[in-house]
C-alpha cells in the first residue's frame, strides 16, 4: 500500500484535543491526565459555564472531526486566536467547501453547530490553555521536527508504527494520505479519525521526567502491563498472527469489557499491535519492539 505522510503540529489541535477530554470525559480513565485533572480545572469554572461544557457534550462526537479537519485546513500561519476567529466569521459556503474533501456528507446544519463552539473554545483557551501553550508548543514542535527528520530516513509503514507505538495500516485500507499529529493531553494513547482517502492519527509524546531517581513512565507502563496473567496469555495467542476481536472472545475466555481493558493496557505499553483493516475492523498481534524495549529501559534505569 501507498500512501503519503505529513507531519503536522499547531497549539490549536492540542488546544481541541484539552478541550475534547475536559468536555466529554471520554477516555479519561486511560490518560495520564485523569480524573484529578478534570476536577482541578472544575474549580475554575463557574456553575453557569460547567453547565456550558455538559450541554456541548451531549452534542454529535462527529462534530470533533469535523474541527480536527478545519484546524487542517488552517491558514498556513493560523495561531489560536486567528483560528477561532476564522471559525467564527468565515462564510457558510466557505466552511463547507473546506470540509467536503474530508467529509462528503457534511451540511449547513453541522456548519451552524461548528460556529456553536467558538465561544467555549475561547474561555477553554482563556482559563486554561493559554498558560501551557508556549511549553507544550515547543515540546511538540520538537517531536514533529524528529518525525520529520525520520520520514527521510524510514519508509511510512515503518514511520507510523514508531510514532503510534503499533498501529499498522493493512493494504486493502482506501487511504492516500495520514497526518500524524504529536499529542500530550490524550498521553499514552492514539486517536485516530477517518476522513475520504485521508487518516489523521494523534501519537501520544510523553512530557520530560523530572526526577531521574524514579523510574521513568514508558518503564512503568511495561512493568504494570506484563504484570498480569491474562495479558501475558493474551500476547502468547496473537503471537503467530493477527487476531480479530471475535477470535479473542472465542478463545480466551474473557467478557469483552475485559477483554478490552487488557489490551488497552498492553496498547499504551506499545506491547501490542493494532491492524486497520477497514474503518470499523481492527486485528491484533504482538510488537515484538515491545519486549526489546523492556530491556532496554529496565537496564537504563537500573544502570546495568
Amino acid at each position: 500500500m501507498y500512501y503519503d505522510v505529513k507531519i503536522d503540529v499547531s497549539p490549536v489541535y492540542e488546544l481541541l484535543s484539552s478541550f475534547i477530554i475536559y468536555t466529554t470525559r471520554k477516555w479519561v480513565n486511560n490518560l495520564d491526565v485523569g480524573t484529578e485533572w478534570i476536577e482541578s480545572l472544575d474549580s475554575r469554572f463557574s456553575e453557569e459555564d460547567r453547565q456550558r461544557f455538559t450541554e456541548t457534550a451531549a452534542l454529535p462526537f462527529t462534530d470533533y472531526d469535523l474541527l480536527y479537519a478545519l484546524i487542517l485546513e488552517r491558514s498556513t500561519d493560523s495561531d489560536i486566536d486567528s483560528f477561532l476567529n476564522e471559525l467564527a466569521e468565515a462564510a457558510e459556503d466557505t466552511l463547507l467547501h473546506k470540509l467536503k474533501s474530508y467529509v462528503p456528507a457534511v451540511n449547513s446544519e453541522d456548519i451552524s453547530r461548528l460556529k456553536t463552539y467558538v465561544p467555549l473554545l475561547r474561555m477553554w483557551n482563556d482559563e486554561y490553555f493559554s498558560e501551557i501553550e508556549e511549553q507544550y508548543a515547543s515540546l511538540l514542535e520538537e517531536d514533529a521536527a524528529e518525525k520529520q527528520a525520520l520520514m527521510h530516513k524510514m519508509d511510512p509503514d515503518a514511520l507510523l508504527e514508531y510514532a503510534s507505538g503499533g498501529l499498522v495500516l493493512e493494504p486493502q485500507l482506501p487511504i492516500k494520505k495520514v497526518v500524524l499529529l504529536p499529542s500530550i493531553h490524550f498521553r499514552p494513547i492514539n486517536t485516530y479519525c477517518f476522513y475520504e482517502s485521508t487518516l489523521l492519527i494523534q501519537y501520544p509524546l510523553d512530557l520530560p521526567e523530572l526526577d531521574e531517581d524514579e523510574p521513568p513512565i514508558c518503564l512503568l507502563r511495561l512493568t504494570r502491563a506484563l504484570a498480569n496473567p491474562e495479558r501475558l496469555r493474551l500476547l502468547r495467542y496473537v503471537a503467530d498472527e493477527p487476531k480479530s476481536l471475535q477470535e479473542l472472545l472465542q478463545n480466551l475466555n474473557e467478557t469483552e469489557e475485559q477483554l478490552m481493558h487488557h489490551m488497552m493496557r498492553l496498547r499504551v505499553a506499545g506491547l501490542l499491535r493494532v491492524h486497520l483493516m477497514d474503518r470499523d475492523n481492527e486485528k491484533f498481534s504482538i510488537r515484538p519492539d515491545g519486549a526489546s524495549e523492556l530491556q532496554m529501559f529496565l537496564e537504563s534505569y537500573i544502570r546495568l
